[in-house]
């Protein structure tokens, strides 16, 4: 965007701070996903509504529990392996809302 005003200021819309939904507000949907992944299967968790910290925070938490590596980016959470059943178990007894999604 261009404008003359020297002291202009151009604001991104995606740099609001999200606020984290509390877990009974979340709506969780977990996959098994082998896509661009050399056959290797990883348990995909969508809809997470909230900040990066609080996502990485779940991340790690769902990682210690399932005893295994992952990551946590663009609003999503991979765990390595098919977990979505252990998955599911840890997110409902935490009071998340979370329900299995794909095939």
């Amino acid at each position: 965007m261009y404008s003359t005003n020297p002291d202009f200021e151009f604001e991104m819309a995606g740099n609001e701070k999200s606020e984290t939904l509390t877990p009974r507000q979340q709506n969780l949907k977990v996959w098994l996903d082998r896509k661009q992944r050399k056959g290797k299967v990883v348990t995909q968790i969508t809809g997470f509504v909230g900040s990066d910290d609080d996502l990485k925070s779940l991340a790690k938490f769902l990682k210690t529990k399932c005893g295994t590596g992952g990551t946590a980016k663009d609003n999503e959470i991979f765990i390595q392996g098919d977990l979505r059943e252990k998955v599911i178990e840890i997110l409902t007894q935490e009071g998340y809302r979370a329900k299995k999604a794909g095939g």
